[in-house]
């Protein structure tokens, strides 16, 4: 990219796209659940919503770090990102925000009229997201209930509004997904989180952290198990279910939260989970 544009591009976390992963992939089940039986889903609401994912993501991004510039700077994982760093002004990327809310916008309005107002509903969880931190030792529930948010959408772009005997358990297992990646990328932080002050679940945790990622996995596997239950999915979903839950297990039960290295390679691999979930989703669909 040309060096201008790179400062605005890293603060859209551009270079780590597990983060976009992470926000899409919820949206990629509900529209999974959504179609029809015997039916691919809609490549059309797919792509529409990767757009979504990335852009909002990148907005996500930049509020975040609105916030957090003067924290950014006194953890060494993150001083280098640009407003922490001084590459671009906090004006700049306030402007900069404003174009990619409206570039999300321009995505939200291509869908019906209750998911357009179910989708500008999220906003408030998107920038009060980076304040939690600041106040509660459970931010990444927060977090959880703002990346998931696609489970609800997905379904309402599809069907025009939501079955909630479906949505719900879904939203539910993402907001737990979240809890397990989440607290996993914490633990890289949690040094520097106790000399700034900054809270979090690896905090609260601490040593006891496997058996609540073990909690979280198996609420999310139970909640996904009933969400497929009420849409009448098949066999190929379920296997599904149960392949997630093996990754699961291998990546808490081989986790080092003392070693950050460690704790970004299992975040990262979620992305495999959320891609085995639609591929079951697909192939129970047919």
């Amino acid at each position: 990219a040309p060096g201008p544009l790179q400062p605005y591009l890293r603060l859209m976390r551009l270079h780590q796209p597990a983060g976009t992963w992470l926000l899409y992939l919820p949206c990629t089940w509900s529209i999974g659940l959504a179609a029809d039986p015997g039916c691919l889903p809609d490549w059309r609401m797919l792509s529409l919503f990767g757009a979504g994912a990335v852009v909002m993501r990148g907005a996500g991004c930049t509020i975040n770090d609105m916030w957090d510039r003067d924290f950014d700077r006194k953890v060494a994982r993150t001083a280098s990102r640009p407003l922490a760093a001084g590459d671009i002004s906090t004006f700049q990327s306030f402007v900069f925000l404003g174009g990619q809310l409206s570039l999300a916008l321009c995505v939200l309005l291509c869908l019906n009229y209750y998911s357009i107002i179910l989708g500008a509903a999220s906003l408030s969880l998107v920038v009060t997201y980076p304040l939690m931190k600041r106040i509660t030792y459970w931010p990444q529930l927060v977090l959880g209930l703002t990346f998931n948010w696609g489970a609800l959408l997905g379904w309402s772009a599809i069907k025009g509004s939501c079955d909630w005997s479906v949505c719900l358990p879904l939203y539910l297992s993402g907001v737990m997904w979240t809890l397990v990646y989440d607290t996993i990328y914490a633990h890289q932080d949690k040094k520097d989180d106790i000399m700034i002050g900054v809270k979090s679940t690896a905090l609260q945790f601490k040593e006891d952290t496997k058996q609540w990622l073990s909690g979280f996995s198996l609420a999310m596997l139970l909640s996904l198990c009933v969400a497929g239950m009420n849409c009448n999915q098949t066999f190929p979903y379920y296997s599904a279910v149960a392949a997630v839950g093996a990754h699961l297990a291998h990546q808490i039960y081989t986790l080092d939260i003392d070693k950050p290295e460690d704790c970004w390679k299992k975040f990262a691999s979620n992305r495999t989970v959320g891609i085995l979930l639609f591929t079951g989703t697909m192939l129970g669909n047919l």
